[in-house]
């Protein structure tokens, strides 16, 4: 991957081309989400948990190859809402941590990607023995990948305040540590805080990301300012969000977030989810295909692949 990636969501449920879509939005990179279990106690995980898209080239193999003919590549990432308030999150479905390392191996072996995403929200993040669970299980696909000469990057994309990581987050990494496990990007979301406050989004991304930072300087004190920002990204949420328009991210918040994430080195900028960058629903907050506000079709994905280049925008 390169030092600074923009990888917006893109849903997988939709039928669209991961690779067509790619394609029209300038993106080189996307995070393609979800992959879960069909149900609670399964070992087996599938795109949305859907049984008839395995982890399998004849499930996006050609629109990932696409995309990395195109000089790109995706992250798969596993969790999100639906999956950590179910039960079928990999590591809290599977008490296998042998299973679960072998899930994620097959990401590599099959589809050739070089970074997996971990969401875990909801009940995830409470859950202390799966949280263990997946933590060694990257610890072993590490060590796998070390041994057999390839790249394998995890993020873990946790949930935020506007001031850093509540404590659960904090634990989930302090774990990580303790298992030996290597966390490549700790990817917080910064929309959806629902804590009754109108927000100005840019400035709260901000000072969660700072506040971040000097979480992961208390979990990695051998490490310098400038790495501590490197393992950090931000997944934004274009318009209106889950809350409502107290919390709406606005086209002027992009430039903003865009320059100051050159400017301090972060490692990704997000955002949820490609399908939402354009303008067709103007006043609607949370849809999955719009962002709720007036906008140029892909504003925000344009607006971010400058970060790749490290250059700002105005």
């Amino acid at each position: 991957m390169p030092a600074h990636v923009a990888a917006p969501y893109f849903e997988t449920w939709t039928g669209e081309s991961p690779a067509a879509l790619a394609a029209e939005s300038g993106n080189k990179y996307l995070t393609m989400a979800f992959l879960e279990t069909d149900a609670a106690g399964s070992c087996t995980a599938y795109w949305n948990g859907d049984t008839t898209q395995p982890i399998s080239k004849a499930a996006f193999g050609s629109d990932i190859a696409a995309i990395q003919a195109r000089g790109g590549n995706v992250i798969p990432s596993f969790g999100g809402w639906t999956a950590d308030t179910t039960g079928t999150e990999l590591a809290d479905s599977c008490t296998s941590v042998d299973a679960i390392a072998s899930v994620y191996e097959s990401l590599v072996t099959t589809y050739g990607i070089t970074r997996i995403d971990l969401d875990v929200e909801g009940d995830s993040i409470n859950n202390a023995a799966g949280i263990d669970r997946r933590n060694k299980a990257i610890a072993k696909v590490e060590r796998w990948a070390e041994r057999t000469g390839r790249s394998v990057q995890f993020s873990y994309t946790l949930p935020t305040s506007n001031t850093g990581l509540e404590a659960n987050g904090v634990a989930l990494l302090q774990n990580a540590v303790d298992n030996g496990a290597r966390v490549d990007v700790v990817n917080i979301m910064t929309f959806d805080y629902w804590d009754g406050a109108t927000h100005d989004m840019a400035a709260d991304t901000q000072t969660a990301a700072a506040g971040l930072h000097d979480q992961l300087a208390a979990l990695y004190p051998k490490k310098s300012s400038a790495k501590l920002w490197s393992m950090i990204g931000v997944t934004e949420m274009p318009g209106i969000d889950d809350y409502g328009p107290e919390e709406t991210f606005t086209t002027q918040d992009a430039v903003t977030v865009e320059n100051w994430a050159v400017a301090k080195g972060i490692d990704t900028l997000s955002f949820w989810a490609l399908q939402r960058d354009n303008g067709g629903c103007p006043g609607t907050g949370g849809s999955d295909s719009c962002s709720g506000i007036a906008q140029d079709t892909w504003y925000f994905s344009h607006t971010f692949e400058p970060f790749m280049r490290g250059v700002s925008v105005s």
